[in-house]
């Protein structure tokens, strides 16, 4: 199970509001292993970190990521052809076996803990992956909270560190080295690349809703989603779909 975190504009474009240090590099690694991915058929948990307009900013970061905004948008090759988008509601309502009909299950959340989304932690917790691979932004926050958070689950996970984005170097590499003495393993792109998935799956070309999600003004109602929307607030991504907050 590949998990990708963050990878928004406002993150990884030269004109995003809280771009990290890497983006030059981070970005040809993000292409690699979303490549990877693909031709492999490994299924995808993706997270968009999402604010709202008026919430401050954490930790003296730049407002970032805010929904409707353009950066709060997914990077347009880290979207796969066949997609759920699972709204954040009130509910605990989530698909028993998406992977089933799509390749990426796309989660929001609000907070740098992936976890915190009470779809997200128990989507997770249940999904019987035999690991979990994890790249995307940032290391000092979501990426060691949701590696540690699922080591504390009995998760084998897996960190590709040179996939990672980070804001000051020396917090993400006392972040990695924590990472690693609590469990998780560490591996470069090169190494991710030599691995090949054993049995793949063939997922239909199709997107699909789940939660309460509002749709060209109208809450689960008509008109139905357009495969060309957007799923913050509106309706799906497609692949040049719009998401939204801090990692």
């Amino acid at each position: 199970m590949l998990v990708d975190l963050n990878t928004q504009h406002d993150f990884l474009d030269e004109e995003g509001s809280c771009r990290v240090h890497n983006a030059a590099t981070l970005l040809p690694a993000c292409r690699r292993v979303i490549a990877w991915a693909r031709r492999n058929h490994v299924p995808m948990i993706s997270a968009m970190d999402t604010h709202r307009p008026f919430e401050a900013p954490l930790d003296g970061f730049p407002v970032h990521c805010v929904d409707g905004s353009p950066g709060h948008r997914k990077l347009d090759f880290t979207l796969c052809p066949s997609r759920l988008f699972v709204e954040f509601d009130n509910t605990l309502a989530i698909p028993l076996d998406p992977f089933s009909e799509c390749q990426q299950v796309i989660f929001r959340k609000r907070t740098r803990d992936l976890l915190s989304n009470p779809k997200a932690d128990r989507f997770l917790t249940q999904l019987a992956a035999h690991e979990f691979i994890l790249f995307g932004i940032g290391t000092e926050h979501s990426v060691k909270a949701l590696t540690l958070g699922l080591l504390a689950r009995s998760k084998h996970v897996t960190v590709v560190r040179d996939a990672c984005g980070f804001w000051n170097r020396s917090e993400a590499d006392l972040s990695l080295r924590q990472m690693e003495a609590k469990g998780a393993t560490l591996i470069t792109v090169e190494e991710l690349m030599q691995r090949r998935q054993r049995r793949p799956v063939r997922y239909p070309s199709r997107l699909r809703l789940v939660g309460r999600v509002r749709v060209n003004g109208h809450v689960n109602g008509s008109p139905k989603p357009s495969v060309n929307g957007h799923p913050n607030g509106a309706t799906l991504p497609n692949g040049n779909g719009h998401h939204r907050r801090g990692a």
